[in-house]
C-alpha cells in the first residue's frame, strides 16, 4: 500500500514502469502487472520480457500436453525472478478455471492445469501472457522503492499488455503518462 497524507492505495491493476536509473538487470527497461499489492507485499508479472530460448511449445511438452501448432511458437514471458519453476498465465475472460484470480474486472491470473490445457490447444481465452516466474516485493518494498524514483505507475492498459509488441510497451506505457522514458531524470524531485 502507498502511505502517505493520510491515504491508503493498492496498486493492485496497475503497471509498474521502471525508471532509467532502474539497473538490476531483472527489472531495467521493464513494465510489470501488478496482480496483488497489500499491506503484506506486492506480487506482479512483467510483462514485456520473453525466454531467449523457450517457447510455449517447451512448457506444454514439459507438462504432458498436446498442443496446436499456431500455438507452439507463441513467445514465453520471462515474469520475475521469484518462483521460476512455475508458470502464470494472465488472461482476459473467461474466468472460470480452476484457481483463477480476479485482478480487474477483465484481467485475471491463473496457474492452473485446466487453463493450459485449452491454451495448448488454442482454446480458452485469446488475450493470454504465459509466464514463468513472476515478481515479488515484501511489506513496504516496493513503497520504498517507488519513493526512491525506481518506478512510475499507471493503471494497466490491456492494449499494451495484450497487443503491442514486446518490445515496445516499456515505452508504450510510458507514453500513457505523456512522456519519453529516456528524458527522465533519475532523481527524485519533490514540490
Amino acid at each position: 500500500m502507498i502511505e502517505g497524507k493520510g491515504y491508503e492505495s493498492s496498486l493492485k491493476g496497475h503497471f509498474l514502469i521502471s525508471m532509467p536509473n532502474l539497473l538490476d538487470p531483472n527489472f531495467a527497461q521493464t513494465v510489470t502487472f501488478l496482480a496483488e499489492h497489500t499491506q503484506e507485499g506486492a506480487m506482479g508479472l512483467v510483462i514485456n520480457r520473453v525466454h531467449s530460448e523457450l517457447v510455449m511449445e517447451d512448457v506444454f511438452k514439459e507438462l504432458e500436453l498436446e498442443s496446436a501448432p499456431a500455438i507452439r511458437t507463441l513467445p514465453l514471458h520471462l515474469g520475475g525472478p521469484v518462483h521460476t519453476g512455475q508458470v502464470f498465465i494472465l488472461h482476459g475472460p473467461p474466468f472460470g478455471w480452476e484457481g483463477c484470480r480476479p485482478v480487474t474486472p477483465s484481467v485475471a491470473l491463473s496457474n492452473s492445469k485446466d487453463l493450459l490445457e485449452m491454451l495448448a490447444l488454442g482454446k480458452g481465452p485469446k488475450s493470454f501472457i504465459l509466464t514463468v516466474g513472476c515478481a515479488g516485493w515484501g511489506p513496504g518494498q516496493l513503497e520504498t522503492e517507488i519513493l526512491a524514483n525506481s518506478w512510475l505507475t499507471f493503471p494497466a492498459s490491456e492494449s499494451i499488455m495484450f497487443h503491442t509488441p514486446v518490445e515496445r510497451r516499456w515505452k508504450e506505457a510510458a507514453k500513457l503518462l505523456g512522456i519519453d522514458p529516456m528524458r527522465l531524470a533519475d532523481v527524485a524531485g519533490h514540490a
